[in-house]
């Protein structure tokens, strides 16, 4: 999904966009507190993750103000400091997770799962739409018993069409979730990536309908 992460730690912020980019998701990345809050009085998010000693704005403040807004997007607090009064104030802040540098990519991306979920109102990883069966932990996807090779930007967006069956996605939607700010994306990619996977799901018991001007949904033939 889009990620948002505000991490002024060149190294650690590289190593946390590519993670999350490698397995299919939209990272926009900030190293400005001040800058993160800019971007977050227009833009939503599926996640944030957020490190709390930023420049110019810290991880608290920020935090105060997107809960102060009414943002329910689920937030991941990063930071060195492991003393409890920081943990416990993130917390009643309103942060949903809270995870102590050094840590494990494994765990980051597993705390991710959850918070994405939860927000989404599912309690497991595995997402199903007919005959579709998509698997975020191992993000990948069968059609009854057989699996179907998709690549990483094909199984996002089958994750989000199939999160939310019958919901019509518009363009504009899909091209957010899909590719962050520094993407030079072309407008025929949500086209050509629909075209991609409508052929892959072929046999499925599920299909991708086009509303012609309006967008693009998910829909189970058992629905019909």
């Amino acid at each position: 999904m889009r990620i948002l992460l505000v991490e002024d730690t060149r190294d650690v912020g590289e190593a946390i966009a590519r993670r999350f980019k490698a397995i299919g998701h939209s990272v926009d990345w900030e190293t400005s507190g001040a800058a993160a809050a800019d971007i977050l009085n227009s833009t939503g998010y599926d996640l944030i993750i957020l490190d709390v000693m930023l420049p110019e704005l810290d991880g608290f403040e920020i935090l105060r103000r997107l809960r102060r807004a009414k943002s329910p997007a689920p937030v991941l607090v990063l930071t060195a400091r492991s003393e409890i009064e920081d943990r416990v104030e993130a917390l009643d802040l309103g942060a949903d997770d809270y995870l102590v540098k050094p840590f494990d990519f494994r765990e980051l991306e597993a705390r991710a799962r959850v918070l994405m979920r939860r927000h989404a109102g599912e309690t497991t990883n595995i997402i199903q739409c007919g005959d579709i069966i998509l698997d975020r932990a191992s993000r990948s996807a069968r059609i009854g018993r057989r699996e179907i090779q998709l690549k990483r930007r094909e199984i996002s967006l089958l994750e989000i069409l199939a999160s939310r069956p019958g919901r019509v996605f518009s363009k504009d939607e899909l091209l957010e979730s899909l590719f962050g700010f520094d993407e030079d994306v072309n407008p025929n990619a949500v086209e050509l990536y629909i075209g991609r996977l409508r052929k892959k799901l072929d046999c499925a018991k599920a299909r991708i309908v086009t509303l012609r001007g309006v967008g693009y949904q998910l829909v189970s033939d058992d629905t019909e």
